[in-house]
């Protein structure tokens, strides 16, 4: 409910241009995703590789990687609003036609949103609609890894570690609101494991950090397992646990905002902290 106001209070403190009835220049529909007819594109981005947190019931989010369409669509003069309850249902009929499922949807008939997923080849996109008097936007992700990019090498960690004392890694990944650790943080996990072999006296506290998105006392708890289920992946390479120790902070140490998707990616991470 409170991101729903948030995203209606957004739109309504940032009036139509009375003569912006075209395109934005550069920006064009998903080529998968036509429009609702009598709208024009007000604004797009696009990142070929991000994460964006979806909204699901009960307050609760879902964080997927990928790549990344945002596009603003705003209604025409002259055109007849069809009203928010159709916009959102359009799309999450297309969805659901094509396999998908709708994961959650608000509507009061003013302003409504949902969260659609449906199949991707072997993966699968995710897309949020919000619609209100006038305007929708579309929030869509089309699921894919890091294509085999390891974020840092066991030198790399090494060097920053000898400099700074600490760093932070952003490719170790959980299941959302678990510590159970996704298979595509294995690479990553390895280069910890090669960093501590290669220097038998490297001693470290793995510290996990939250958003602040939930309960804190839920994050400081989650944080705590999160970093003891690296540690025990570790120990399970051979590390010896002497040289580990797992710490929890949850949301207490941000290191952006967390009043944007951005900055809370950034604050969702593990460092190593040389001891």
């Amino acid at each position: 409910m409170k991101k729903r106001m948030m995203w209606v209070a957004w739109f309504l403190a940032f009036p139509l241009a009375a003569n912006a009835q075209e395109d934005e220049e550069g920006c064009k529909d998903h080529r998968d995703i036509p429009r609702y007819p009598g709208y024009y594109i007000a604004a797009c981005s696009e990142k070929d590789f991000t994460t964006f947190e979806f909204p699901l019931d009960n307050d609760q989010g879902e964080t997927k990687e990928g790549r990344y369409f945002r596009i603003e669509y705003r209604l025409k003069d002259g055109q007849k609003d069809p009203g928010a309850t159709a916009i959102a249902r359009n799309f999450q009929n297309a969805f659901q036609k094509k396999g998908g499922k709708i994961l959650y949807k608000y509507d009061d008939g003013t302003s409504a949103e949902s969260t659609l997923s449906m199949p991707l080849g072997k993966s699968e996109r995710w897309m949020l609609v919000r619609a209100t008097t006038g305007a929708y936007d579309l929030d869509i992700l089309d699921q894919k890894g890091m294509e085999q990019k390891v974020e840092v090498s066991a030198s790399e960690m090494l060097e920053a570690l000898n400099q700074n004392g600490s760093i932070a890694l952003y490719g170790i990944l959980f299941d959302t609101g678990k510590d159970t650790i996704k298979p595509e943080s294995e690479p990553l996990l390895l280069e910890i494991v090669s960093l501590l072999k290669t220097n038998p006296n490297l001693k470290l506290s793995v510290e996990g950090h939250t958003d602040s998105q939930g309960q804190a006392k839920f994050n400081q708890v989650l944080s705590q397992k999160r970093a003891e289920s690296v540690k025990k992946f570790l120990v399970k390479k051979g590390v010896a646990q002497t040289r580990l120790s797992a710490k929890g902070w949850g949301d207490t140490k941000p290191v952006e905002s967390n009043q944007t998707e951005e900055g809370r990616a950034k604050n969702r991470r593990v460092e190593l902290v040389k001891k």
